[in-house]
C-alpha cells in the first residue's frame, strides 16, 4: 500500500491527507476541500499553486500551463502533482467560500432520457439521475464512456431546479468522437451511464451585484443557459448581456427559449457574433466579427462586469486577453477551460 502523507495549505490554514498514488487535487475533492481548478488536465493553470516545502513529482502536463523555469522556481500544478513526503503549499488562487463549502463530488447512475440534435454538430444530451445530483451553476461533470474507465467532461445547460429532474448537456460533434460519436450510433433513450461531479470553479456567485457579461461559443452555450436559468429562478436584477459567437445563423439554436429567458432578466440583451456569414438571421440581434471583437467594440465598461466564459480553447484565450486590456479584476473573470476534444480523441 503506498504511503501517505500531509499537505498543509497557506495561507488558509487547511491540512489534509494524500497518498502517494493519487493527484493532490483528487485528494482534495475526496475529503470535501474545493480547490481552484478547471481542465483537472495539466492544461490551464487553474490550479496552479507554489511548493514552500516537500517532494512533489508532476505527471506529464503543458508547458503552456506551468513553464520549465515556474517548475524549477517551485510551482506545481496540483491536478498533476503526486506527493512523495509531507509538504506545505502556497495557494495562489482560492475562494473562501468554496474550499470546504463546496458541493461534495459523487458519482450516479443516470439513464438516458433524450438525444435531440440541434445544429449539424451539436446535440442536446438528456439525463435522469437515479438520486438527486446537486451542482451550482456554471459547473461540469465527467460522463464515462461506456465500456471503457475513459470519460468526457461536460457542462450542465439546466439547473439542480428544473421540474423534470433532468440534466441537460450540449455536446459538439467531432469526427471520430469517442463520446460524441456515440450520439449518432452507440447511445439510445433507456441506456444507462455514470457521471461524476460536481466540478468547476466558473459558478454564478450569489450576492453579488455586478452586471453579467457572458461571452461562449459553440456548446459552452450550456454553462451559460445553466447560469441565466440560475438568474430568472432566482429573480436577480442584475443586468445581463449574452454574446454567442457562431459561423452563420444556421449554428445559432435555442433562440426561443434566451429570449424567453431574456423577458424575465434586467436589461437583457442577446448578441449573435457570426464570423462567416450573417444571411438568413433577420429577426435577430446580429453583428459581423469575432465574438471578442464584438464585445470589445460593445463593451466599453467590462472592469465594471463580472464576465462569464465558456467555448473552444482560442475563443477563451482570445476573451482573456481581451479581459486583461480592458484591466477586468481577475476575481471577476470566471472560466473552465477544457481541452480540446479534437486533440484528445473525444
Amino acid at each position: 500500500m503506498a504511503d501517505k502523507h500531509r499537505i498543509q495549505f497557506e495561507p488558509v490554514g487547511i491540512e489534509m491527507e494524500v497518498g502517494e498514488e493519487e493527484k493532490i487535487l483528487d485528494a482534495a475533492f475526496r475529503q470535501g476541500i474545493h480547490l481552484m481548478h478547471g481542465c483537472r488536465e495539466g492544461q490551464c493553470s487553474a490550479c496552479k499553486s507554489y511548493l514552500l516545502e516537500g517532494d512533489i513529482q508532476m505527471e506529464r502536463y503543458s508547458t503552456f500551463a506551468c513553464n520549465d523555469a515556474e517548475v524549477a522556481e517551485g510551482y506545481v500544478l496540483l491536478c498533476k502533482s503526486h506527493a512523495y513526503s509531507d509538504c506545505t503549499i502556497e495557494l495562489l488562487n482560492y475562494d473562501e467560500d468554496e474550499l470546504l463549502g463546496g458541493i461534495p463530488i459523487r458519482t450516479v447512475g443516470t439513464r438516458v432520457a433524450a438525444i435531440e440534435r440541434v445544429t449539424r454538430d451539436i446535440v442536446s444530451l438528456r439525463l435522469e439521475p437515479a438520486e438527486q445530483f446537486d451542482f451550482r451553476p456554471g459547473q461540469y461533470v465527467d460522463i464515462t464512456i461506456p465500456g471503457t474507465d475513459e470519460h468526457r467532461s461536460f457542462s450542465m445547460a439546466t439547473t439542480p431546479g428544473t421540474p423534470s429532474g433532468e440534466i441537460e448537456f450540449l455536446i459538439k460533434k467531432y469526427p471520430g468522437g469517442r463520446f460524441s460519436g456515440l450520439l449518432d450510433d452507440g447511445l439510445a433513450v433507456g441506456d444507462e451511464l455514470s457521471m461524476t461531479g460536481p466540478y468547476g470553479s466558473s459558478t454564478l456567485k450569489d450576492g453579488h451585484v455586478l452586471p453579467v457579461v457572458c461571452v461562449a461559443g459553440g456548446a459552452g452555450m450550456a454553462p451559460i443557459l445553466s447560469i441565466l436559468r440560475h438568474l430568472k429562478e432566482t429573480g436577480s436584477t442584475r443586468p445581463v448581456r449574452f454574446y454567442y459567437g457562431a459561423r452563420t445563423a444556421a449554428d445559432l439554436f435555442y433562440l426561443e427559449a434566451i429570449k424567453e429567458l431574456g423577458a424575465d432578466l434586467t436589461g437583457f440583451e442577446f448578441i449573435a457574433c457570426l464570423s462567416e456569414s450573417a444571411q438568413d438571421s433577420e429577426g435577430l440581434q446580429v453583428e459581423e466579427g469575432n465574438v471578442t471583437e464584438i464585445v470589445e467594440r460593445r463593451e466599453p465598461e467590462l472592469h465594471r462586469s463580472e464576465v462569464y466564459l465558456c467555448g473552444p480553447p482560442p475563443m477563451v484565450d482570445a476573451a482573456l486577453t481581451l479581459l486583461e486590456a480592458s484591466n477586468v479584476p481577475k476575481d471577476q473573470v470566471f472560466y473552465d477551460k477544457f481541452t480540446s476534444p479534437a486533440t484528445d480523441g473525444a
